[in-house]
């Protein structure tokens, strides 16, 4: 996996305790709705469903606001905003391409500040296929490493059709084909191993490496598309030396 990973999950694990947790609710909360909406309100028989949820619950997102979002979701209660899936393309400094991710009620508006954020941080938006030929869809489930051995894990994951599984000091990444995702996750439950997140992600497959500067201005921009209401998910191709990783960390 990339340097870009390891610095997204460090990040992720910020935001869940700092001012950006109402941010972080919003995005949960239209992953559980869209999937309600897509797969019906039973978590069991809607495998989207259940892995948004556990995702809510690993933020500490409260029970009753879960259960409000899968009630709008589904139609059983009013309320649920008619969203819209909208991928944009883009290029950040240093040529490192982005995939951008929307859910929206508002096309003009998702689009206008994607673009507005792309421009002020030194990016552009790019046509359709230009970035996306890069990346390929996979299934990524995010495994806690504290207690959890390595061997074991891969043993289990592989024989339930994992393609790989990689240490990243606090996590082991495992990656699958989209179908195996599903597969996978109930291999390790059936383990008694706890997972952070299950997710289909966009892996890039040919990666830019990025000097200390670069990678200031490339995470930065990331981070203000991020903050953007309409944004759900990023995926990029940039990664760095463990040296720049670890300054990035730092600051």
């Amino acid at each position: 996996m990339s340097g870009h990973s390891k610095w997204a999950t460090t990040k992720h694990k910020k935001a869940a305790i700092d001012a950006k947790r109402g941010k972080l609710f919003a995005k949960l909360i239209k992953n559980i709705e869209i999937a309600a909406r897509l797969g019906g309100g039973d978590p069991d028989g809607n495998p989207t469903l259940y892995d948004a949820i556990v995702k809510a619950k690993k933020a500490s997102m409260p029970a009753d606001n879960i259960k409000r979002a899968v009630k709008r979701g589904s139609g059983e209660e009013a309320g649920g905003a008619n969203y819209e899936e909208i991928v944009y393309e883009g290029y950040a400094p240093a040529g490192v391409g982005l995939i951008i991710e929307c859910l929206t009620d508002n096309r003009n508006r998702a689009a206008a500040d994607v673009r507005s954020t792309l421009s002020k941080g030194g990016g552009s938006l790019a046509t359709t296929g230009s970035v996306s030929f890069n990346f390929e869809r996979k299934g990524q489930i995010v495994v806690p490493a504290e207690g959890v051995d390595y061997d074991n894990l891969f043993e289990i994951a592989a024989e339930a059709g994992a393609d790989d599984v990689a240490d990243e000091d606090e996590v082991y990444t495992i990656t699958t084909e989209p179908s195996d995702l599903v597969p996978v996750r109930k291999a390790l439950q059936e383990a008694g191993i706890d997972y952070d997140s299950a997710d289909i992600v966009q892996m890039p497959k040919n990666e830019v490496e990025l000097s200390l500067e670069d990678a200031r201005k490339v995470s930065k921009l990331i981070d203000n598309l991020d903050d953007l209401d309409d944004v759900q998910n990023i995926y990029s191709n940039w990664t760095a030396s463990d040296e720049v990783m670890a300054q990035l960390d730092e600051e």
